[in-house]
């Protein structure tokens, strides 16, 4: 695979990737999962600070999971036109600015604004990391990187909830809930000093046209699929949701349509059907599918239960997922040996570790002493999850990654976290849905027992889709 090159006005190729730029592209790429968690634990105090009803708290979270969804393809698309290092710069500025802007909001809608702008700031920044990535590196330092990234992106999550529970219960200087967002502000500083000195720009060699209709359409597909997905369970699942919900396929229609003759016409399509249609693309997402959804759904139902079901407080249950966070980035790095040793039946590797840990989990819950459960009983079956989850990741984006052309890096990157973020708020709401309605007739122990079983089905689909997978290269 080529790498990408710069517009014809610039000869030179992407400088090289310098440690000290991997690590500022890593931090990028941690931002914005970290804060996309870190706000869950400090809800509550949020909702008695600024006296914010239910609904408006969802928005808190589901503001930011929308306007990052919606803007990651397009942030990619212009990283490739005008720019990686560039829109990264922009995107850690913005988001260093928006943060700021949460932690000093005097009022929830202020808050939630700062969060809808704060989500468009990290669609801005992601893509061009795991572009960046493509366009600097190849062979056996790009799946190391790749791996890195999928690491990175899964700890975070577990990170998140952790430094969440810290922040709130240490109450800095008074601040309470604002902290998890001010501590952002001094982050940003220093990656944009990084950035400014490391990080290696790129763009693609023949920078695309806009597509204005194209980007219409698919952020109303998407506001139209996540927002009721987001919002819906805690307003009761109002008309207008249901409404949005119905709309989001023939939206997707449209887009397609759309997309399809402005390519056939030569045009500079936002998401080029080619791309979609190729089969190496294809699998790629389809593999993503129960990594996220499943992900998302455990993240949703473990914070639950740790909380509601054995009476953790916040920062235990975040110390809880420790031993899973540690586990997931060490065999994220044992990842490219994996693809080495066991080619694409490392996938099924992976889901069969990953269901393991699931029901070692159950196991614990269902036979162990309920509701005294200790996080000593459950880190085997965290470990496990870790393992499983450290694995999927980095695989996930290598091998849709594979399939992508370097021109189209930006666009494909945008792609790939787009699905991720999509698969995340998808799989809250339905494995979230689920275990909320199953509790209070079954106990939540036994309600826990079902998801981990629904969500063990879909990781033994991956793990058949593993085995008829073509053989990687090392």
């Amino acid at each position: 695979m080529t790498t990408t090159t710069p517009s014809p006005t610039r000869k030179a190729a992407p400088g090289a990737l310098t440690p000290l730029g991997l690590f500022t592209l890593l931090l990028g790429t941690a931002l914005p999962t970290i804060d996309f968690f870190i706000v869950n634990v400090a809800l509550p105090t949020i909702e008695h600070d600024l006296h914010a009803p239910p609904a408006t708290l969802e928005m808190v979270v589901a503001g930011y999971a929308v306007a990052y969804a919606v803007l990651l393809v397009l942030g990619g698309r212009l990283g490739d036109g005008f720019g990686r290092r560039r829109l990264f710069l922009w995107g850690v500025a913005g988001f260093g600015l928006t943060s700021l802007a949460c932690g000093l909001a005097p009022g929830a809608w202020w808050l939630v604004a700062a969060r809808v702008a704060q989500g468009a700031a990290s669609a801005a920044l992601l893509p061009q990391v795991l572009a960046t990535l493509h366009a600097t590196t190849s062979g056996e330092r790009r799946a190391r990187v790749v791996a890195l990234y999928g690491s990175v992106g899964g700890v975070s999550v577990v990170l998140g909830q952790v430094l969440g529970g810290v922040l709130v219960a240490a109450d800095l200087a008074g601040t309470g809930w604002r902290a998890v967002f001010l501590v952002n502000v001094p982050v940003a500083i220093a990656a944009l000093v990084c950035a400014l000195r490391a990080v290696p720009d790129s763009r693609a060699e023949r920078p695309a046209r806009g597509d204005l209709a194209g980007t219409a359409l698919l952020a109303a597909t998407l506001i139209a699929l996540l927002l009721p997905l987001a919002e819906g369970r805690a307003t009761g699942w109002p008309l207008w949701s249901v409404l949005l919900l119905c709309a989001a396929p023939l939206l997707a229609a449209a887009f397609y349509a759309v997309e399809r003759r402005g390519e056939r016409a030569g045009g500079s399509p936002l998401l080029p059907p080619s791309l979609l249609t190729a089969p190496q693309v294809r699998r790629g997402l389809l593999l993503g599918l129960p990594v996220f959804i499943g992900f998302a759904g455990w993240m949703f139902v473990s914070a639950v239960t740790l909380q509601q079901g054995l009476g953790y407080g916040a920062l235990r249950a975040g110390l809880t997922l420790v031993p899973m966070g540690v586990a997931q980035f060490a065999a994220s790095m044992l990842a490219p040996r994996a693809v080495r040793r066991f080619g694409g039946r490392a996938v099924a590797l992976a889901a069969a570790v990953h269901i393991a840990g699931l029901a070692t989990v159950a196991g614990t819950a269902l036979l162990g002493p309920w509701p005294h459960l200790s996080p000593l009983l459950l880190a085997p079956g965290l470990v496990l999850c870790g393992v499983g989850q450290g694995l999927e990741l980095p695989l996930y984006y290598r091998i849709l990654l594979a399939a992508i052309p370097a021109r189209l890096a930006g666009t494909g990157s945008g792609l790939a976290a787009t699905l991720q973020q999509s698969g995340l708020a998808v799989g809250v709401a339905t494995l979230g849905s689920l275990f909320l309605s199953l509790a209070p007739g079954l106990g939540m122990r036994e309600a826990l027992a079902v998801v981990l079983a629904v969500q063990a089905a879909g990781l033994a689909g991956l793990g058949w889709l593993g085995l008829r997978l073509p053989r990687m290269p090392g």
